[in-house]
């Protein structure tokens, strides 16, 4: 740890060899691989990161680089929440930056991201898909810790989302942005808020986007209190996006929606990392 806070970088390449997805991971400082499974059988490498000191604080760079050869799949989770806490001045800053060659697959599942009120945080996700490659990802994001009644009442969060020159989402949430967080044609009050996304190197056509569309909206229908929708924003991609006061429902469609598009897409049951299950 410097003087200005953790600096932590992770880097993981997986490669295939037959049938079996393996991988070589380093790691300097705090941000390591907690577990290497394979529920799956040898084709589906799952990996639990973790990070020791347990939340990010202001100063803190954590880095994670994830590096798929061709025909690897690769499923990531955390144990438990990221908690970015509140910062007496310098930025928190997490980035994740996945390539995948020809055929590779990656499933980005962390659990959620908990903003505490005060903090100063960026979180950046980047992937770049070569054709072939494809990725089911999400991101679940709470501002203050809304299931104890914690708001958020102070500090910013800045979240960006990139597959360069095809998709962009990029917005800082504040605060003191009340216009952003309780208007109608905002968050309109709510606190928890999600992206979900089905990625793929090559065009989809026009009959498998239609089918993950509709396979989102039908799993949407069975929580209708939640205000969510899907889109197709370009010929490689779908995503999904959703507003819940409570992180639990959220992650629960996320779960089914992407259960799936893995069957749809991959032909591959839900298989949830066990992690989820301790």
């Amino acid at each position: 740890m410097s003087g200005s806070g953790w600096k932590g970088e992770l880097r993981i390449a997986y490669r295939r060899e037959g049938d079996t997805t393996l991988a070589l991971d380093r790691h300097h400082g705090p941000l390591r691989v907690l577990q290497r499974l394979y529920p799956e059988g040898p084709r589906v490498c799952h990996h639990v990161l973790v990070h020791p000191p347990g939340g990010i604080v202001g100063g803190d760079e954590l880095t994670v680089h994830l590096d798929l050869a061709a025909g690897s799949h690769a499923l990531l989770t955390t144990p438990g929440a990221t908690r970015f806490y509140r910062s007496g001045g310098p930025t928190a800053l997490q980035t994740v930056h996945a390539r995948l060659d020809e055929g590779a697959r990656l499933e980005w599942l962390p659990l959620e991201a908990l903003a505490y009120s005060g903090c100063i945080a960026e979180n950046h996700f980047r992937f770049e898909l070569a054709p072939g490659a494809m990725m089911i990802g999400w991101d679940l994001m709470a501002l203050g810790l809304p299931a104890a009644g914690e708001p958020f009442l102070r500090g910013s969060l800045l979240q960006h989302l990139e597959w360069p020159g095809v998709w962009l989402e990029r917005g800082r949430l504040d605060a003191a942005d009340t216009a952003l967080l309780d208007s109608p044609l905002g968050l309109a009050g709510h606190r928890v808020l999600g992206t979900l996304w089905f990625a793929s190197g090559s065009p989809l056509g026009t009959a498998e986007q239609e089918a993950l569309l509709d396979a989102a909206r039908a799993a949407f229908a069975s929580h209708p209190d939640l205000p969510v929708g899907a889109t197709a924003p370009d010929g490689r991609l779908v995503v999904c996006r959703l507003l819940a006061h409570r992180v639990e429902p959220a992650f629960a469609l996320w779960r089914q929606v992407r259960a799936c598009w893995r069957s749809l897409q991959w032909g591959l049951a839900e298989e949830a990392p066990r992690i989820w299950r301790t």
